[in-house]
């Protein structure tokens, strides 16, 4: 749904406050949802119904279809809201339905980053990044402008919603923001390179699902060579569908317990 009647460049001289809509609750008193401040569940017997809001555009779910109708009905008698029916695209994501579920991809977003960056007429590449890499020993050429850097960095961030392959690299790629090197630039245009292979790669959420939860992780030793950290990773599949991925350096170092002793 969208709101016709937003204004987003208007000044406000009073002050503004904002409070739970009647009959929402959250997971504790004066928030919503932990994983998005945006989202709202209201949740009556059997009904559950979650309504997602970003600026002057909502996203309306439910497990009763309804609810949802009757749901939308009540914002259009309170307010001038346009239903745009079931969801096609949104804030750059892609969303395609068939019988054996949901695809979610961001081909025209990341098609907008290769445009930008300037590589649609380049050569794909086969993965993202190169193996055994050096990236945090690297002693090429500072850049002294990271504008760009930071830019793209930030742009695959974003596809990592529908691309979890891309976590790894992302994660590799955002510790360099305050110290570029040539050899970062290069590296994070080789993903724009691998992007270029399968622009409109993305996941499906399939139809059918045991609702068993499977989670598959690992984590290296001490791979980081400047603060010694581990490095751990998980993906989480809800029967066949991914739900949630991370890569992610460990905030702590694990030391040895045992002393040598050293018989003199």
């Amino acid at each position: 749904m969208d709101v016709q009647n937003a204004f987003l460049h208007g000044d406000l001289e009073e002050e503004v406050y904002i409070k739970m809509p009647p009959g929402f609750a959250s997971q504790s008193p004066g928030k919503q949802s932990y994983s998005d401040y945006s989202l709202f569940t209201f949740r009556a017997r059997t009904i559950q119904l979650n309504v997602l809001i970003y600026m002057d555009d909502l996203i309306v779910s439910s497990n009763d279809v309804s609810a949802v109708q009757k749901f939308k009905n009540y914002l259009i008698r309170c307010f001038h809201m346009k239903d745009l029916g079931k969801m096609k695209f949104f804030l750059g994501i892609e969303v395609a339905r068939n019988s054996n579920g949901i695809f979610l991809c961001q081909r025209k977003y990341a098609l907008d980053v290769i445009s930008e960056v300037g590589l649609l007429g380049c050569k794909p590449a086969k993965t993202p990044l190169e193996q055994n890499h050096k990236l945090a020993l690297t002693e090429s050429d500072d850049v002294d402008d990271s504008a760009q850097y930071r830019r793209l960095v930030g742009q695959l961030i974003y596809l990592t919603i529908t691309r979890p392959e891309l976590s790894y690299c992302v994660h590799i790629l955002a510790q360099f923001m305050q110290q570029l090197k040539k050899d970062h630039w290069e590296t994070a245009v080789r993903v724009v390179h691998y992007l270029k292979g399968n622009p409109g790669q993305g996941m499906l959420l399939h139809a059918n699902c045991d609702l068993k939860l499977s989670t598959y992780c690992d984590s290296d030793w001490a791979s980081c060579p400047l603060t010694r950290r581990s490095l751990t990773c998980y993906f989480v599949l809800l029967g066949d569908s991914p739900i949630s991925w991370k890569t992610k350096k460990q905030q702590t170092v694990s030391r040895s317990s045992a002393k040598l002793n050293i018989a003199l």
